[in-house]
C-alpha cells in the first residue's frame, strides 16, 4: 500500500522510538517534564521566540493563539481557504466567539491592499478587526511557500492597522527548508506561532505555540481551558524532539520526490497536474471530468491511497515513509486508474 493521504501517517522510527523508551519525565502541567521544557526551549530558540508550549495538536496551537489575541465578537481576517477557516471544525466561533473576515487568494496568497481593505472601521455595528493570520506552508494553495518579501509587506499591513499577526505554520519547516531562509526569519514580526512535530518531521504526536513570554503565559491557562495539560508527556514530546533535532533537513527529499510525482502524472492522458506548483510535498491535481471520489476509490483498490479533497480535485502528499520506488509504482497505478475515467 503506496499511502498518499497526508504526512501525519508516518510511524516513527527506530531512533526515535528508543529515544522515547528513554526520555525523562515529569508532571508538565506543574512545569517538571524536562523532555518537553527541553523541547519548548529549543522550537521557541528556532524559531526567535522567547518561549514556546507545547500541545496535543496543530488545530489546538491555532485555535489557542486566537483565544489569546481576541475577546468574543472580534473579527479574525485571513485567506478563505486556511486550515484555520476549513479544517478546524468551526473552533474559531465555537471556542472564542469570532467572526472570520475572508481574503480570497491566489493559492493562498494575497496582498497587502487585500489586508488594509479587511479591517473594519471603528463602527459599533460591525465587529471590531482584531487579529491577522497567515499560513506557511499553504496547505490548500497546494503547499504553498510565502514568498519572503510579500509576507513581510502583508503583516507590515497589519501591524499598520493594528492587529495582532499570528503564523499557523504547521509545515513551516517545509517553507523553511524550500526557501532556504532560516526559521526564525520567516516567523519575525508575527506575535504567535504555530509549528507542527507530527507531519513532514514524522514524530507521532504534538504541535507547539510560540511567542512571548507573557503571551505563553496566557496560553498555558488556555491549553488547560481546552482539555491541552498532559501530564508525564515527554515520552511522546521526546519523539518530537528526535524529529526537531535530526529530520528537518530531509524535507529536500519529500520535496524532490513530489516534484518528480508530478512530472509523472502530468503525462498522464486524462489527468491535470502543474508540475511548476509543486513548491514542497503536496500535489494536486484533477481529472477531466468531476469524479475525484470515484477515482480515490479506483485508486485504493489497486494500493495507492490519497484524498480526494473535491468533486474536481485530489491530493497526495509526500512524506518520509516513501521512498523512490513508492513513486515510481505510483505512476502505472494512476494510469490504470485514469483510464477507466476517460470519455463522456
Amino acid at each position: 500500500m503506496i499511502d498518499l493521504r497526508s504526512d501525519t501517517v508516518t510511524l516513527p522510527t527506530p531512533e526515535m522510538r528508543r529515544a522515547m523508551l528513554a526520555a525523562p519525565l515529569g508532571d508538565d502541567v506543574f512545569g517538571e517534564d524536562p523532555t518537553i521544557r527541553k523541547l519548548e526551549e529549543e522550537t521557541a530558540a528556532l524559531l526567535g521566540k522567547e518561549a514556546a508550549v507545547y500541545v496535543p495538536s496543530g488545530t489546538m496551537a491555532n485555535q489557542i493563539a486566537l483565544r489569546i489575541h481576541t475577546r468574543p465578537g472580534d473579527a479574525v481576517i485571513l485567506e478563505g481557504t486556511s486550515h484555520i477557516r476549513r479544517y478546524e471544525a468551526g473552533g474559531a466561533a465555537a471556542l472564542s466567539g469570532l467572526t472570520c473576515s475572508l481574503l480570497e487568494g491566489t493559492r493562498g496568497l494575497f496582498t497587502p491592499e487585500q489586508v488594509t481593505a479587511a479591517v473594519h472601521r471603528d463602527d459599533e455595528h460591525l465587529p471590531r478587526s482584531r487579529l491577522f493570520c497567515v499560513e506557511n506552508t499553504h496547505n490548500s494553495g497546494g503547499g504553498t511557500v510565502w514568498p519572503q518579501g510579500r509576507l513581510t509587506a502583508v503583516v507590515e499591513a497589519a501591524r499598520a492597522a493594528g492587529l495582532r499577526c499570528h503564523l499557523d505554520g504547521a509545515r513551516l519547516w517545509n517553507a523553511a527548508v524550500a526557501s532556504g531562509l532560516p526559521e526564525a526569519e520567516l516567523a519575525a514580526g508575527f506575535d504567535t506561532v504555530s509549528v507542527c512535530f507530527s507531519k513532514g518531521l514524522g514524530a507521532p504526536v504534538g504541535s507547539a505555540l510560540c511567542a512571548s513570554r507573557a503571551l505563553v503565559h496566557e496560553a498555558r491557562r488556555v491549553r488547560k481551558q481546552f482539555g491541552g495539560g498532559m501530564r508525564q508527556a515527554g515520552v511522546i514530546a521526546a519523539g518530537a524532539l528526535y524529529a526537531l533535532r535530526h529530520h528537518r533537513q530531509r524535507l529536500a527529499e519529500d520535496h524532490q520526490r513530489a516534484r518528480r510525482l508530478a512530472e509523472t502524472w502530468a503525462g498522464i492522458d486524462g489527468l491535470m497536474v502543474e508540475p511548476e506548483q509543486v513548491e514542497t510535498n503536496m500535489v494536486y491535481f484533477s481529472l477531466e471530468q468531476p469524479r475525484a471520489f470515484e477515482l480515490q476509490d479506483a485508486l485504493a483498490e489497486r494500493g495507492l491511497l490519497l484524498f480526494a479533497v473535491s468533486a474536481d480535485r485530489l491530493r497526495a502528499v509526500v512524506h518520509r515513509d516513501l521512498d523512490d520506488r513508492a513513486i515510481e509504482a505510483a505512476g502505472p497505478i494512476m494510469v490504470e486508474a485514469v483510464a477507466q475515467f476517460k470519455g463522456p
